[in-house]
């Protein structure tokens, strides 16, 4: 059995004296694992860090065996990852989301926007937008995808800025007016076409948005928590974010 596929390092970890376990999202074969020998060498650690992008080459007996990896290097970024916390938590925070995911279930549009956010991580606007877009794409396909492009009580597409905790799906400002406190916020750049920029304000609804679908429908039923690294994008996007947010409102006073 063999294959050849570009990848991305979600992670690693030792086996034996001097390989590695490698973890990489594929584009077309979904989260493989698969052995490197050799891949605590100095050439190879380099390689293996998380965010870089590799030509990966896989080989087994058997198809369900793990086999065995050659990677080649195609774009090295760990070293930029390296230099923003954003970028820190951000690349460990998607690696676990992908983790809920079947390994060897093919997820091309993930691998796409995860191969995007990468390179984005250092703009906390930006990279928490992408983020949060990252987590609703995760929860459709894991079969818990929510609705937010119309009222779930009136079918309308205008003024919608709640998301009923018990549907997962969107609702007017009218119609959810009278159980506004029970409702979710639902931030106006997830609206439909929307082109409002995200700031601070509205990136801590969608995080609590994402947070809120992840526990109840994919966390709790495993016994498992959000992972810790979630929390410090969260607390490093929202931090930068709001100082900008500060500093503009003070040069327009």
């Amino acid at each position: 059995m063999q294959w050849s596929d570009e990848a991305i390092v979600l992670g690693v970890r030792r086996h034996g004296e001097t390989s590695v376990i490698a973890e990489v999202m594929t584009r077309g074969r979904g989260r493989h694992l698969g052995m490197v020998r050799g891949g605590r060498s100095r050439t190879m650690q380099p390689v293996l860090q998380p965010g870089n992008s590799v030509e990966a080459t896989w080989r087994a007996r058997l198809d369900e065996h793990l086999g065995e990896f050659r990677l080649e290097p195609l774009e090295l970024r760990a070293g930029r990852l390296m230099e923003t916390a954003t970028a820190v938590y951000g690349v460990q925070a998607m690696a676990a989301l992908l983790r809920f995911l079947p390994e060897r279930d093919p997820h091309p549009h993930l691998y796409e926007a995860l191969s995007v956010i990468l390179d984005h991580l250092h703009e906390p606007a930006d990279a928490g937008e992408l983020f949060i877009r990252f987590e609703l794409a995760v929860l459709n396909d894991l079969g818990f995808g929510l609705d937010l492009l119309e009222c779930v009580a009136t079918g309308s597409r205008e003024d919608l800025c709640y998301v009923s905790p018990k549907s997962g799906r969107a609702v007017s400002r009218a119609a959810g007016a009278p159980w506004a406190d029970k409702m979710l916020a639902l931030p106006a750049f997830l609206g439909d076409e929307s082109r409002h920029a995200a700031d601070a304000a509205a990136l801590a609804d969608g995080f609590r948005l994402t947070a809120f679908f992840l526990n109840r429908h994919v966390c709790e039923p495993r016994g498992l928590e959000l992972a810790s690294a979630r929390e410090g994008f969260v607390q490093a996007a929202l931090k930068v974010l709001g100082r900008q947010d500060g500093e503009r409102r003070e040069a327009h006073a």
